[in-house]
């Protein structure tokens, strides 16, 4: 597709981000083919950094008038993309969501257009590559690429094109955006995912592209994946409590990781409790094991305890969010208001 056709839909580049100063510039730089090409403008919208992220970008801007600064005091990024969208978007035709930390192929915006003016789609998704450098972090990734730890979910394992229900969020019409409400600020996590519910339910489409992806760099430890994961299962929960809509089947698996967790307590009255929080260790030490020795793959092992992380830590998530009766009454007052 030419330059031309590109740019009869244009777009808005939004980069939610805090303290990325490491990280900011290149990626900016690297967009510059997607500005040019598309005739773009690009916002990055700041949640407050404290490590000169900011002056960075406003330099930027001074010497490139395509590119500029926004403040962001609500911090999380469904705040960030609802601002930049409600503040600029009326110029644009499709906005395309960039996150600050990941790495992008040189042609990645201009893929993304050209899929969803050639598909017609509301919403064109992408897959992730999580990619890591040191060793819980390369554990981390292989862990997330695997069934282990994604529940063969075709947003991280990537698939040929396809029309879906939900993806990484990629590039959105902004008509769509706006008709749905945009994203719910509730959300600190899984805003994606809560957003594509009522997307699909309104009845816009969502297309899976194979032609580009993004790669993704996991939480370098233990603690901090713990966090992250905590938050996916809070923001699931919500999800259920505001549409009702109920996890899938890969997501209901490591849903039972915590109640036999404590289960697993009462195998002081009796053995036989144990039993079930054995078995899912050892599923998950036997498919590192697997990793490691049919793979030959060094990081299995440790892989098989990062996704052991991640598969309590979103249980855990998951039901402190649902037995938070405060919380509980408040997604349930609004979703009835809704």
């Amino acid at each position: 597709m030419s330059t031309g056709d590109m740019t009869s839909g244009r777009s808005l580049i939004i980069i939610p981000c805090l303290n990325e100063a490491k990280h900011i510039e290149a990626l900016i730089l690297k967009l510059g083919g997607a500005i040019g090409d598309l005739d773009a403008d690009l916002v990055v919208v700041d949640g407050g950094s404290t490590d000169g992220t900011c002056e960075i970008v406003q330099q930027i801007a001074v010497v490139n008038p395509k590119v500029r600064l926004m403040h962001n005091p609500k911090k999380i990024q469904s705040a960030a993309i609802n601002l930049a969208v409600a503040t600029l978007g009326d110029g644009y035709d499709y906005m395309i969501r960039i996150d600050a930390h990941g790495e992008y192929p040189a042609d990645y915006c201009q893929r993304l257009m050209q899929e969803a003016l050639a598909t017609g789609a509301d919403s064109v998704v992408v897959a992730m590559q999580t990619v890591g450098f040191g060793t819980f972090q390369k554990a981390t990734a292989y862990a997330q690429n695997s069934k282990l730890g994604n529940g063969g979910s075709k947003h991280r394992t990537g698939a040929v094109g396809h029309w879906t229900n939900h993806g990484h969020h990629a590039v959105m019409r902004i008509s769509a955006f706006r008709a749905v409400g945009g994203y719910d600020e509730m959300f600190s996590h899984n805003e994606d995912a809560e957003f594509d519910y009522r997307l699909s339910k309104a009845g816009y489409r969502i297309w899976m592209t194979d032609k580009t992806s993004m790669i993704y760099y996991p939480r370098s430890s233990a603690a901090a994946l713990f966090r992250q994961y905590f938050g996916y299962g809070r923001g699931r929960a919500k999800n259920f409590l505001k549409h009702r809509a109920m996890p899938s089947l890969r997501q209901m698996l490591p849903l039972a990781v915590v109640p036999i967790a404590i289960g697993a307590l009462l195998a002081i009255v009796n053995w036989v409790a144990v039993i079930p929080f054995g078995l899912w260790a050892l599923a998950c030490l036997g498919y590192g094991a697997w990793m490691a020795l049919g793979q030959r793959n060094p990081y299995g092992p440790l892989a098989a305890v990062s996704a052991m992380v991640m598969h309590f830590a979103w249980s855990a998530g998951f039901w402190r969010e649902l037995l938070d009766i405060r919380r509980r009454r408040v997604v349930s007052h609004e979703a009835a208001h809704g």
